[in-house]
């Protein structure tokens, strides 16, 4: 049973502040909040930082936590749109191809970017690596979704071994772009694939914040149809909802923001299975607080997993897809082998 607590959100609230003031304070340079204060001050002001511990606030720490927290409400809002979807509290992006396959279209234009003209790289410019990992997430998300279909039902069995298989293919291409690639591009690659936000900077923030703030106002008044879908297509059509027009809103939603956060940041697993499944104990399925919920908990966890990954063997960096893969990979095991997610539904989404 969630938890009936009218205090969560307000805690999920003060544990958020309290990570994002940590996440800028701590690391190779400590930031007091007071350089924050003058920092903040400055720059209301026109006026250029007055000391290191500004600058590096202003240009590097304060970007990348921005970055990092608007990434963990992206992967964790994802796994609350595709579960919903797919009916089942165990998917999440990195298990049904959206995260490999946004991976791959990064990785085609790492490789292959010189056979655009300079036209078209002028014009499109930093937008390129987005649109094409949109492009792959989307196929591989929709190949999954088709694939597994049987009788108009998801089923979970099928779920997990299309996604294995995409997954698989994928990864390959990805390592194919790799053998293909010089130097300098196969260490972006590699790097890349691990997860990480040590090149965020505000026009990373922008564009990702852009994209966000468009799908979830598009998506989040469709939390009550979201409900209705969990019990089924045609129960749902039945309440009035139209089905197909929903899924097809919802995955292309998801598919878009998750692109825009791997394009710049990475692939992170996880998140969209962990955040989700907590958020559900705290306050329950129904998806007009779960979401919310999990956009609280996911910022917070993924500020965590970046401290860890800067702060655990500092003065090196640790990529963060393998802080949260090392946590999220037991709970995917141990949601797996849940009687109540696998035997009480005979192996299908009911």
């Amino acid at each position: 049973m969630p938890l009936k607590n009218k205090y969560t959100f307000p805690f999920l609230v003060i544990v958020l502040v309290i990570l994002l003031l940590a996440s800028i304070a701590l690391g190779a340079v400590s930031i007091s909040l007071s350089d924050m204060r003058l920092a903040l001050l400055h720059w209301a002001n026109g006026m250029q930082p007055a000391s290191i511990y500004e600058s590096v606030f202003l240009q590097i720490r304060l970007p990348r936590v921005l970055l990092c927290a608007i990434t963990g409400v992206i992967l964790s809002v994802s796994g609350v749109f595709m579960q919903g979807l797919f009916r089942n509290p165990i998917v999440e992006p990195g298990l049904v191809g959206t995260s490999a396959g946004a991976a791959l279209g990064a990785s085609f234009v790492f490789v292959f970017a010189s056979w655009f003209g300079a036209e078209i790289q002028s014009f499109v410019g930093p937008f390129l690596v987005p649109l094409f990992s949109f492009i792959g997430s989307l196929i591989a998300t929709l190949i999954v979704y088709q694939l597994s279909k049987n009788s108009s039902r998801v089923s979970l069995t099928s779920l997990l071994l299309v996604g294995v298989a995409i997954n698989a293919v994928a990864l390959s291409g990805t390592g194919f772009m790799t053998y293909l690639a010089r130097d300098p591009q196969a260490r972006s690659i590699s790097f890349w694939n691990l997860g990480t936000f040590s090149g965020a900077n505000w026009f990373q923030v922008e564009l990702v914040s852009l994209v966000t703030i468009i799908v979830l106002f598009i998506t989040l008044k469709d939390a009550k149809k979201l409900n209705a879908l969990i019990l089924g297509e045609e129960e749902a059509s039945y309440l009035g909802v139209d089905t197909k027009i929903l899924k097809r809103k919802i995955l292309i939603a998801n598919t878009a923001m998750v692109a825009i956060a791997t394009s710049f940041v990475g692939v992170i697993g996880f998140m969209g299975l962990i955040v989700p499944h907590v958020m559900r104990l705290l306050v329950g399925s129904n998806h007009r607080k779960l979401i919310p919920a999990t956009m609280l908990g996911g910022a917070s966890l993924m500020l965590l997993a970046d401290m860890g990954a800067r702060l655990l063997l500092a003065p090196a960096e640790i990529p963060i897809g393998i802080i949260t893969s090392l946590v999220g990979a037991p709970i995917y095991i141990i949601l797996l082998k849940s009687n109540h997610l696998i035997e009480r539904k005979g192996g299908k989404l009911d």
